[in-house]
């Protein structure tokens, strides 16, 4: 299993972070989705490989801004 981590800004309320949960899910390799509205990650565990652009596109189609972080 792999997990990708996500900094996402603009979730405010426990009504976000299941937005943003129940949106994922629908994701095919998908295995699990945890959001916190407070620190602004979501946490995605994988069943198979999904390419990080994906999920970040399905977070900013939600009306949130996911955070490129710098490397």
């Amino acid at each position: 299993m792999k997990e990708i981590e996500i900094k996402v800004k603009g979730m405010v309320c426990e009504g976000c972070e299941n937005r943003v949960k129940n949106a994922l899910s629908t994701i095919d390799g998908i295995e699990r989705v945890e959001a916190n509205h407070i620190t602004g990650i979501v946490r995605v565990i994988l069943e198979k490989e999904i390419e990080k652009s994906v999920i970040e596109e399905k977070i900013n189609d939600l009306g949130f801004e996911t955070v490129k972080e710098d490397v």
